[in-house]
């Protein structure tokens, strides 16, 4: 018998309705049945992607034994962190300060008044290494809330107020200016690592958020150590195991420092995020490498996340059947030499020392993942193409890793804008299409009639939790890009009508922001954070969605609240940088102006017209906003009183409420918008 989660949109919550655990979704019904049966509530917090959450719920939550005893003794409710990213920052921030580390799967037990007294992460079904059994765990809270009521309802109360009285976060009047900006570039170079890319040691991230910055802060001020690092972590993420060398795309992190070995999960953020950090990479540079890495990721997400409706779906596990009924992490993605010799024949040699595949393996029992060693110009590229197209096919008959079909409204927002650019930058109209029809599914699905935003959505139904800062935020961002490339006013409209909200409903004093609105379902505390984590942080994108919005329509309320939201970039940036990458990136925006571009012509197919926006689109000055149209036309307020310039079309270069002489010379237009 399928259990209450029987009805969710969730996927990662559709794989436990057939538990034999009584699992309940995060609602008052829950904690009003633990208060009626006067027993405490089991929180699991996981995601769809999650490997060790997968383990856990076969381990545990599909053992009849085990889910007696929760069912008996608990009321246990099961969240989908991508799905609730407030209730999983409230309950993170506990477990991380109580046990000074956290992590997926979640385990935290709670009193019926949603105050937490015990935490951990995955529990093994028997003894390991010194921990005890989940069942061993459950059998204790059961006999300390039974037993030990009093003591329970002190350390809960305690953890409760410790988490509701921490210092808030503050925006504040005082923007990062060029010291802070040297300090966290300097912060960054000390992080670095020269030999291998990247920053930090292993577990290593994407920095995606770190990359636009230090462009941003090259196109800004020429420096070549800020481009040196941005350019060579891209060669070395590119060519490493992180990124499929067959269908594109990234998976979510490196187990290792050489990039070699990842952690097998693809995520639509991380690749929305990369596909535009390569674009912007081969806008500064013309790489060869990041505009083909910049395409194929963009592929990539259209051809294995795009939805049936039109969105983007969330992620693929790393796991897969392996082939003989094993579920097994990166079976679809990694070879041996065998594998090779059966698809490839006499070809199996080149592949092997073009993709890097030994004996040995570089993964578990003598597979290897795909490489790409410094080999460009040294095998024939028709055979390499030849190679790759037919791996790629044996490829896709094996056992395909699951997909989490749900579409969340921030990180679709994050592919509008990748996509948006991709397609403009490479004459791709087929992605710019793709950027629409996700933008139309927002709108029509996610936004209702007020404006405010529904996080998630599946199979084309709206899902029943409201929109956090980051969906606000993020998605702006998706529509500003998509205007810009389009010409389409209306996209701006809905951006200003979603940054309208955060203004009203997430902003507090002097430029304060929090995650949730202060219409929200209450928790135990308000969450608030604005530092990036595997995507720019609410807070910071929406400084940086505001700040375009300013540039586009001379709203000095919404440049007021995008400066007011970066003073916490001030503090954090010399600090911290590698975690507030996007918000140094969108300060030094806020520093080069940012600048105003505005394309006037007959219209947009206009040959002359298209390649003034096309050049304007390709500026690298930080930040810079394009509005392009027909002359007369109201789509956008930058386009006011912009004429032609002797009949033919004009580019129009503004900052700082100085503007340039228009011009009609792409030339002249580009050195206009360098950095």
């Amino acid at each position: 018998m399928p259990n209450r989660l029987a009805q969710a949109t969730s996927p990662y919550l559709l794989q436990h309705a057939d538990n034999p655990v009584d699992w309940w979704p995060w609602e008052a019904e829950a904690f009003e049945e633990a208060r009626r049966r006067d027993v405490p509530v089991f929180l699991s917090v996981g995601y769809s992607a999650c490997h060790w959450c997968h383990v856990m719920a076969h381990e545990s939550f599909e053992d009849e034994a085990t889910a007696a005893y929760l069912n008996e003794h608990f009321v246990s409710v099961k969240v989908d962190r991508e799905e609730r990213p407030d209730v999983d920052a409230v309950y993170m921030e506990a477990v991380q300060a109580a046990t000074g580390h956290g992590g997926w799967p979640m385990s935290v037990f709670l009193t019926p008044e949603a105050e937490p007294f015990y935490f951990g992460t995955y529990f093994p079904p028997e003894p390991r290494h010194g921990s005890p059994s989940f069942r061993q765990i459950l059998q204790g809270v059961h006999q300390a809330w039974t037993e030990r009521r009093e003591e329970v309802a002190d350390v809960a109360g305690k953890i409760t107020r410790d988490l509701a009285g921490r210092e808030l976060a503050h925006g504040g009047a005082q923007v990062p200016g060029e010291q802070e900006m040297a300090q966290a570039l300097l912060g960054l170079t000390r992080e670095y690592d020269a030999r291998r890319g990247g920053f930090g040691g292993a577990p290593k991230f994407p920095p995606s958020m770190v990359l636009e910055f230090l462009l941003r802060h090259h196109a800004r001020t020429g420096s070549e150590g800020a481009l040196q690092m941005a350019a060579d972590t891209c060669e070395r993420m590119a060519r490493g195991g992180l990124y499929d060398q067959l269908g594109g795309g990234f998976a979510r992190y490196s187990v290792d420092r050489d990039w070699v070995v990842p952690h097998f999960e693809k995520m639509l953020y991380d690749n929305a995020l990369l596909c535009r950090v390569y674009a912007h990479l081969w806008r500064a540079t013309g790489s060869d490498l990041a505009r083909r890495v910049a395409l194929e990721t963009a592929e990539f997400m259209v051809r294995e996340l795009g939805t049936a409706e039109g969105g983007f779906a969330s992620a693929l596990d790393a796991d897969s059947d392996d082939g003989t009924g094993r579920h097994v992490e990166g079976a679809y993605y990694v070879w041996t030499p065998e594998q090779l010799a059966e698809v490839l024949g006499e070809d199996a040699g080149l592949a092997a020392r073009y993709f890097g595949v030994t004996e040995e393996g570089t993964f578990e029992h003598g597979q290897s993942v795909l490489q790409l060693p410094q080999t460009d110009g040294v095998f024939d590229a028709e055979r390499v193409a030849s190679v790759r197209e037919r791996l790629l096919g044996a490829r896709s008959a094996r056992p395909a890793p699951g997909r989490d079909d749900k579409v969340v409204a921030a990180w679709n927002g994050l592919a509008i804008a990748a996509l948006a650019e991709t397609g403009a930058y490479f004459d791709r109209p087929d992605l710019v299409d793709a950027a629409v029809r996700a933008a139309d599914l927002l709108v029509r699905l996610h936004l209702d009639e007020h404006g405010r935003l529904t996080r998630t959505s599946k199979d084309g139904r709206a899902g029943a939790h409201a929109g956090v800062l980051e969906d606000y935020a993020d998605v702006a961002e998706g529509f500003l890009a998509l205007a810009q490339v389009t010409g389409e006013g209306v996209w701006l409209e809905f951006a200003g009508l979603l940054l309208g909200h955060v203004r009203t409903r997430f902003t507090g004093e002097e430029g304060t922001l929090f995650d949730t609105a202060s219409d929200a379902e209450k928790l135990i505390r308000r969450p608030q954070d604005p530092t990036d984590n595997a995507t720019p942080s609410g807070w910071t994108a929406a400084a940086g969605a505001l700040l375009s919005y300013a540039a586009h329509t001379g709203s000095e309320a919404h440049r007021t609240a995008a400066e007011q939201a970066l003073g916490v970039v001030r503090t954090l940036g010399p600090r911290a940088p590698r975690f507030v990458g996007w918000g140094l990136a969108v300060a030094e925006a806020l520093l080069d102006g940012p600048r105003e571009v505005a394309v006037v012509g007959p219209s947009l197919d206009d040959p002359d017209t298209s390649a003034l926006h096309r050049t304007a689109l390709l500026g690298t000055a930080p930040g810079a906003v394009v509005a392009a149209g027909a002359e007369g036309s109201e789509e956008f307020p930058l386009l006011a009183d912009r004429p032609l310039r002797r009949g033919a079309p004009a580019a129009y270069v503004c900052r700082n409420f100085v503007c340039e002489a228009p011009t009609s010379d792409a030339e002249e237009l580009r050195a206009a918008l360098g950095g």
